[in-house]
């Protein structure tokens, strides 16, 4: 039986509303991927130019073939291993999906979340959500739903909430759209991962700027004719930024820098895996992040809790870069770009 909440959520995303919705990787502002101008108020909602396209989420994977024109056999590999999981496959799109989810591309990026209430939603909606994050361009990736409604207000018509995500970046995307498997954005599901499952290396060609985009679902994507490579959404030099300035360093500057900072009569924060002995008085370390799954989960909340605490300067040590690792050191990265 399906609950009140998700009966109520299923029918705002029928009339073209908004439901923000939680998956294991962060928040999504969902809307009916077939409707194009219900797609089209996620993009005024958020803040962020409209040809850029978002993925669509789906129940099961078998939905993937209304939604491509082509499923290569790795696309299935993937599938199979990974989804329900925090992996999206960029493909050939179907012809009849909408250009406002695609802004006019020749593909379409989709993924089946693991997070049992997204999948309640997906099942009784009986077809496609396309869902960037819940957060205004831009901006820190929300990971619970009070995140959400701080920053999106009353510009969601429901807000379903799951609790914290279980992940806490977003997905890991692999573009198939072109045959052979490339990873260009790094996520929650590991590289390596992705290698063993394919029974080969997987070339990571992560995109270096994007003209606009921001979230787990935007994608910017070359249009049908163009002769651009398939761009992936996160992927902006500054991106995923608090207010407060990010630095990455590693753990042995850290107490230098920060005593050089605190000189200029600035705020400083840390971030770090675990706890750094000999940082001067008045520095502000937040809780410790842990290991690298343990950081990926916390990030979003701890660069939130930075802006909260009033920080000028946080300092952040990423955690060794394999694994998921490699993501939340990429996160810190483009962060620290909007310095």
């Amino acid at each position: 039986m399906v609950s009140a909440d998700i009966a109520a959520a299923v029918a705002v995303l029928r009339r073209g509303g908004l439901v923000a919705f939680p998956t294991e990787t962060v928040y999504g502002l969902g809307a009916d991927a077939a409707n194009p101008a219900a797609v089209g108020r996620i993009f005024a909602v958020k803040g962020r130019p409209r040809n850029h396209p978002v993925i669509v989420h789906l129940a099961e994977a078998s939905a993937v073939k209304a939604w491509a024109a082509d499923v290569p056999a790795d696309a299935w590999v993937l599938a199979e291993a990974f989804w329900p999981g925090p992996l999206t496959l960029i493909l050939p799109r179907a012809e009849q999906v909408p250009d406002a989810v695609t802004g006019g591309a020749a593909t379409v990026g989709l993924r089946v979340p693991a997070q049992p209430l997204a999948l309640e939603l997906l099942a009784a909606f009986g077809g496609g959500i396309a869902a960037p994050s819940a957060n205004r361009f831009g901006r820190v990736s929300p990971t619970t739903a009070a995140h959400v409604r701080a920053d999106l207000g009353g510009d969601v018509d429901v807000v379903l909430d799951g609790g914290p995500c279980s992940v806490g970046v977003e997905s890991t995307i692999v573009d198939l759209s072109a045959g052979t498997a490339r990873v260009l954005r790094l996520g929650g599901l590991s590289v390596e991962a992705i290698s063993e499952a394919l029974g080969h290396t997987v070339e990571v060609t992560p995109v270096a700027r994007v003209g606009a985009g921001a979230g787990d679902g935007d994608l910017a994507a070359p249009t049908a004719g163009g002769a651009e490579p398939v761009r992936a959404p996160g992927t902006l030099p500054s991106h995923y930024a608090p207010e407060a300035r990010v630095e990455v360093l590693d753990a042995g500057t850290v107490a230098a820098r920060a005593g050089e900072l605190l000189a200029g009569g600035e705020r400083v924060g840390v971030l770090a895996p675990r706890r750094i002995d000999g940082l001067p008085a008045g520095v502000d370390a937040l809780p410790p992040a842990g290991g690298a799954a343990a950081y990926a989960q916390c990030l979003y909340q701890r660069l939130r809790e930075a802006d909260r605490r009033g920080l000028d300067v946080l300092l952040a040590v990423p955690p060794p870069e394999h694994g998921i690792g490699a993501a939340v050191a990429d996160r810190l990265r483009r962060a620290a770009s909007a310095a």
